[in-house]
């Protein structure tokens, strides 16, 4: 776009003046051209900071499962129990849920105005709304115990060093007797009595000294045992993944993904999971497994979606009776490579989802897929959250594309080849099973 300033510069018509007219007068005198004054602008980027603890909020719900446990008691919290959330932000964005039941929940360490502002509350029975409120009114009577002991405590910080004071008096006062015992020792010849009366008094005043060491070392002890009382304990964060609609991509970074596959963060899923008329069921019975070296045979140095072959020849046969008696058949996959190869991701994409797509049409039944595309922990580099052994895939599987159904543990199961075995590549499914809750079994 040509401006009034660039007309200038290029323009040396001794009929321009030297101040440059308006673009309003410009554009009548050239009507051929379109003059803009060049305006300042400014480039923003916002990015949203981590959640601080101290902006940790609660949240109150209904255990969707028994696969969760009290970070205070470790013990179960069955489904359908009342659980209270503590969520916080981490370094990399991810919400980080810490559950706990009801009468476990540290809500002193934690300000919230009233059990209303608790996220959730409106959506709990009335008897548990007021279990909760009573817990509020607990904790913030608490509180206020807690700001008298800390009197207490300067009170006992005074006593101590009132104490030291004494104890140091008692050590110059003896140390001051030992010098006038040996002056009266050189001038006086009976001075062995006034010797035998110094050292009874110096036991005596040895004696309190000691006793006063040990009152001291009660209050510490008193103290530390208050300390443990008021500390809560180290406690394993759960990850909990936001997860929104919007967030769902056609494309894994720069490689497009085929039709009916879609990405999200550092997951790739089968969006709709159908086989010609049969129609994917949603259970709470389900069947999961690996993929390389469980149900199929792949090689690292074969690339492409014809590049494998059946683990064993009854396993067509074998997932169409699983899906005849009603159960839901999941793989979940690791495929790091379509991460670590930047300049060939289309390649690595193209290959993992169409070895999937040729799997599904070869044993006939709908399956839903989950393939974890992030790497795995090194150095300062935090493992990805969908990464087996991380539970991230079956959070996202659980909570958002099984329509909200509850998962029979007992009846469900899964099935990988990497059990830390002694020829095993890792146990990073075995591990997968172990943090979900399932059972585990080889092929």
């Amino acid at each position: 776009m040509l401006t009034v300033s660039n007309l200038y510069t290029l323009s040396r018509n001794p009929i321009l003046p030297k101040t440059p007219p308006s673009p309003l007068l410009l554009s009548n005198r050239f009507p051929c051209f379109r003059f803009q004054i060049p305006r300042p602008f400014s480039c923003f980027c916002f990015q949203k900071p981590p959640m601080s603890s101290s902006s940790a909020k609660i949240v109150a719900e209904y255990a969707k499962s028994n696969r969760s446990s009290c970070k205070k008691c470790a013990k179960t919290i069955s489904a359908k129990d009342l659980r209270l959330g503590l969520v916080s932000r981490d370094s990399r964005g991810f919400d980080m849920t810490r559950w706990h039941h009801l009468d476990c929940f540290p809500m002193g360490s934690q300000s919230v105005s009233s059990a209303e502002a608790v996220k959730g509350f409106a959506s709990l029975k009335s008897s548990d709304q007021e279990a909760l409120k009573k817990l509020v009114a607990q904790s913030d009577k608490s509180v206020e115990e807690i700001s008298d002991g800390s009197k207490d405590v300067v009170e006992g910080s005074k006593e101590k060093s009132s104490k030291q004071l004494r104890v140091h008096k008692i050590d110059e006062d003896e140390k001051n007797e030992r010098k006038e015992g040996n002056s009266k020792k050189a001038k006086i010849s009976d001075g062995s009595k006034d010797g035998v009366e110094g050292s009874k008094e110096k036991r005596s005043k040895q004696l309190r000294v000691h006793k006063t060491d040990e009152d001291e070392k009660n209050e510490l002890e008193e103290g530390s045992s208050k300390k443990t009382k008021l500390s809560t304990p180290d406690e394993e964060d759960e990850l909990d993944i936001a997860f929104s609609v919007s967030d769902i991509k056609n494309k894994y970074k720069d490689a497009t993904l085929l039709p009916k596959w879609k990405a999200f963060q550092t997951l790739i899923f089968l969006e709709r999971v159908r086989y010609r008329t049969m129609a994917f069921m949603i259970q709470e019975k389900l069947r999961h497994f690996d993929f390389d070296g469980c149900l199929v045979k792949t090689s690292v140095k074969r690339v492409g979606p014809d590049a494998w072959s059946l683990m064993y020849p009854s396993i067509p046969d074998r997932l169409q009776s699983l899906y005849n008696d009603g159960y839901k058949l999941v793989i979940f996959t690791n495929e790091s490579n379509i991460e670590r190869w930047k300049n060939k991701r289309q390649i690595a994409v193209d290959s993992k989802i169409g070895r999937l797509n040729n799997f599904i049409k070869r044993v006939k039944v709908p399956i839903q897929v989950f393939i974890a595309c992030g790497l795995g922990k090194s150095g300062d580099q935090a493992e990805d959250p969908f990464r087996k052994p991380k539970s991230g895939m079956w959070r996202i599987m659980e909570q958002h594309f099984n329509s909200g159904i509850l998962i029979d543990m007992k009846q469900s199961f899964y099935v990988g080849d990497a059990a830390g075995r002694e020829n095993d590549h890792s146990d990073a499914d075995i591990k997968f099973a172990e943090a979900i809750g399932l059972k585990f079994y080889v092929p």
